[in-house]
């Protein structure tokens, strides 16, 4: 009897998925699908496959699924037409604006936490490039928001300083007097 270790297992499941880090793939099964299988004579529905990818901009975290649907991008269940900052609707709609067909038809719902207005707004649009690179499979679309910028697909690693002992900020000091 041969048994497999866990890391002939572990390397036999990485070779068969080639998902980025973060990514999760889903598919959702509709409720015909299980109807189907107690009435051989309805038709069975094709599956839907829905995408998670996940980006972080400082202190903030975004979460993006995209789904084949009707056009719309919903961030924390609100429409993106209804943020008021136009500086951060622009910075959002970026990546659809560099997909241009790809991002036709399909649904994108982002969730986001953590950190303020401007590093949510860059996380958000890090997960929904990335999101639509991964549905549409293109390395055309790929290589447009690289060139276009960098940070579009790839998380920014900066971080704040933590604050240190003897000093008011992570770097300044406190001042000495001698008298």
């Amino acid at each position: 009897m041969v048994t497999k270790r866990k890391t002939d297992a572990k390397e036999e499941n990485v070779a068969e998925t080639k998902t980025p880090v973060g990514a999760k793939v889903e598919e959702t099964k509709p409720a015909e699908k299980q109807t189907a299988a107690k009435h051989p004579s309805k038709k069975r529905s094709s599956k839907k496959q829905q995408i998670t990818i996940s980006a972080r901009r400082k202190m903030s975290v975004a979460s993006a699924s995209i789904k084949p649907g009707k056009n719309g991008v919903r961030i924390n269940k609100m429409h993106v037409d209804s943020i008021s900052n136009p500086y951060v609707k622009s910075l959002i709609l970026e990546p659809l604006k560099i997909a241009g067909d790809y991002a036709n038809g399909v649904e994108i719902d982002v969730t986001v936490r953590g950190g303020g207005t401007m590093s949510q707004a860059q996380a958000v649009r890090t997960a929904i490039a990335r999101s639509l690179v991964m549905h549409s499979k293109d390395p055309q679309l790929k290589q447009a928001m690289m060139s276009y910028d960098r940070y579009l697909l790839i998380e920014d690693p900066r971080q704040v300083e933590p604050k240190k002992y003897k000093g008011r900020k992570a770097r300044a000091r406190f001042q000495k007097s001698y008298r």
